[in-house]
C-alpha cells in the first residue's frame, strides 16, 4: 500500500493511496446531515481513471471500485440504497416490476434483520442485494476490527435470509478508505459505487430529483436512490417519472 499527500488548489490536503490495483483520492473532510439517520460526510474523490483497456468485455479487478456498468450502448444500473423499509421497498419493487427494471438494493443489516420477508421478496423478484454495512457507519474514520465487523454481520445478516452472499459492497456515503476496500478483497466483494447522484435523500423535490437524473444519465451511468433511511416519497414520486422516460430514451437496465 502506497500513499502520499499533496495540497489542492482548495487549500485542503489530498491523500492518494494504492491497494492493490486500487487508486483512491479523498480531499475533503466528512461533514453533516443525512435525515433521519446521521451526519452524511461529504463523498470522497472518485480515483483517477485507470488506462484506457483493450477492447472486448470489461473484467473488474478484484478490489476495484465500480463507478460506472459496461453492458453495451444506453445500458445503465439503478441502485436502491438504505432498506429495506416497510413503507417504501414494496411500493419501489411495484414500480420495477410494473417497468421490467432490475435493480440493485444495498441493504443495511440491522434492516434486513428487522424485514427477513421484504428480504425474501427483493431476492425472489431477481434483484441484487448488496451489503451495505450492518449500521450505516462511516467506515472511512474507523479501525479495521470495526471495518469487518460492520462487513461481516451485515453479510451474515443477507446470507440468513436469502441463503445468499453479496457479491457487491457499497460503503455508506461513498467513503472508502484502504482498510475499506482491503476488507471487500478479504470478504470476496466488489466494491460497488455510482455516478449520478439526485441526492434524493436530502429531498430536494421531485422535479430537481427528476431533473439531476435526466440531466446526468448517460450510457454506463449508476444512479443512486434510496428506500430507507427516512422520507422517501420525493424518490418514489420521482421514479414513478423517470424510469419511463429513461426507457422511452432508449435506456435498459442491467445490475454491476
Amino acid at each position: 500500500m502506497l500513499a502520499s499527500i499533496w495540497r489542492e488548489p482548495s487549500g485542503h490536503p489530498a491523500v492518494a493511496t494504492q491497494v492493490g490495483n486500487v487508486h483512491v483520492d479523498a480531499a475533503h473532510p466528512h461533514p453533516t446531515a443525512h435525515p433521519a439517520r446521521h451526519a452524511r460526510p461529504a463523498r470522497h474523490a472518485e480515483p483517477k481513471k485507470p488506462p484506457r483497456r483493450p477492447r472486448g468485455p470489461r473484467r473488474d479487478e478484484p478490489g476495484e471500485i465500480i463507478y460506472h456498468v459496461h453492458d453495451g450502448r444506453k445500458g445503465i444500473a439503478l441502485t436502491i440504497d438504505d432498506g429495506p423499509s416497510p413503507e417504501y421497498t414494496p411500493q419501489v419493487l411495484r414500480l420495477l416490476a410494473k417497468y421490467k427494471v432490475t435493480a440493485t438494493f444495498s441493504m443495511i443489516g440491522l434492516e434486513v434483520a428487522a424485514n427477513p420477508g421484504l428480504v425474501r421478496e427483493v431476492a425472489a423478484a431477481g434483484h441484487k442485494i448488496a451489503n451495505h454495512t450492518w449500521s450505516h457507519l462511516d467506515l472511512a474514520v474507523l479501525p479495521p476490527v470495526t471495518v469487518a465487523d460492520q462487513v461481516d454481520r451485515a453479510t451474515g445478516a443477507i446470507h440468513a435470509v436469502t441463503g445468499r452472499e453479496p457479491a457487491l459492497f457499497r460503503a455508506p456515503y461513498g467513503a472508502w478508505s484502504p482498510a475499506v476496500l482491503e476488507q471487500c478483497v478479504r470478504s470476496g466483494m466488489t466494491p460497488l459505487d455510482w455516478s449520478v447522484d439526485p441526492r434524493d435523500w436530502s429531498r430536494p423535490g421531485v422535479s430537481s430529483i427528476v431533473a439531476n437524473i435526466m440531466r446526468n444519465t448517460r450510457t454506463g451511468s449508476i444512479i443512486l436512490e434510496h428506500d430507507g433511511g427516512g422520507n422517501r416519497s420525493q424518490t418514489i414520486a420521482a421514479l414513478k417519472i423517470v424510469l419511463p422516460r429513461l426507457l422511452d430514451a432508449g435506456y435498459h437496465f442491467t445490475t454491476p
